[in-house]
């Protein structure tokens, strides 16, 4: 434990006292470690995060990394699971608070990073509807693709993130006033990918997403826009294969 705090900026007598054997004093050996702990971390968050590192430059994004892994060591080893509270630090982290979009598109980073490493799993036959009594319809759950995340944004950070890629125009400029933006982000074969949906389908998808059954989700849907069409928004769903599993049903699935 001693070990640790130490190369996080934490006291470093107690660990230097375990440091034996010949070479440098071990205040520089501690030294040596913490730098190669900050610079990995750090790394791994640019690698994570690339268009808030390209949005506020590399010393910053250097600063932030620094303040943000002495507060948040990672829990585990493994690099890419690093960084998921790093969009709400961004949101309460005083020298950047200016940027009211960055933590937005920092949580668009990690859902992008999410849906790239979530578990791959096989879709789930639509005829599974066509099986179950009408009765049962109405209060019939939907676990989705678990590469899913739903986001939204007062900032149109869907055009942000698009004109801070390599390859973006560099005389492109985005309107902040523009107004906001609904996402759907997941991976589609090896490629994490979003794309913008209406506020209708975005409500009903969020809460089949936390477990709400049909006919709480289109009740959202339809409260957020009279219009919405519940047989469109299914076929949407089993069409982009969203669908992985019903009511922890065993029903055969489909490859998709």
């Amino acid at each position: 434990a001693a070990f640790g705090e130490a190369l996080l900026g934490g006291p470093t007598e107690p660990a230097a006292a375990q440091i034996l054997g010949d070479g440098p004093a071990p205040e520089a050996r501690l030294d040596i470690y913490r730098h190669h702990v900050f610079t990995t971390l750090t790394a791994a968050l640019q690698a994570t995060y690339p268009v808030v590192c390209r949005l506020v430059h590399d010393q910053f994004f250097g600063y932030a990394a620094d303040q943000y892994v002495r507060a948040h060591p990672p829990a585990g080893p493994c690099l890419f699971e690093y960084g998921s509270s790093f969009p709400a630090f961004l949101a309460d982290f005083e020298p950047c608070r200016h940027l009211r979009y960055l933590p937005d598109v920092a949580r668009l980073e990690w859902a992008l990073n999410s849906a790239t490493h979530a578990e791959e799993t096989a879709s789930l036959d639509p005829m599974v509807l066509s099986q179950l009594p009408g009765d049962d319809l109405p209060g019939l759950t939907l676990r989705l693709d678990p590469s899913l995340s739903l986001l939204s944004s007062p900032w149109p950070i869907d055009q942000i993130w698009e004109v801070n890629q390599p390859d973006a125009d560099s005389k492109a400029i985005v309107d902040l006033g523009s107004g906001g933006v609904y996402l759907e982000v997941r991976r589609i074969g090896d490629e994490a990918a979003f794309r913008a949906l209406d506020p209708a389908t975005h409500a009903f998808r969020c809460a089949l997403s936390r477990g709400g059954c049909l006919a709480e989700a289109a009740g959202v849907a339809f409260e957020t826009d009279g219009a919405f069409d519940l047989p469109q928004a299914l076929r949407s769903l089993f069409a982009e294969h969203l669908p992985v599993d019903c009511d922890g049903s065993t029903l055969g699935p489909k490859e998709g």
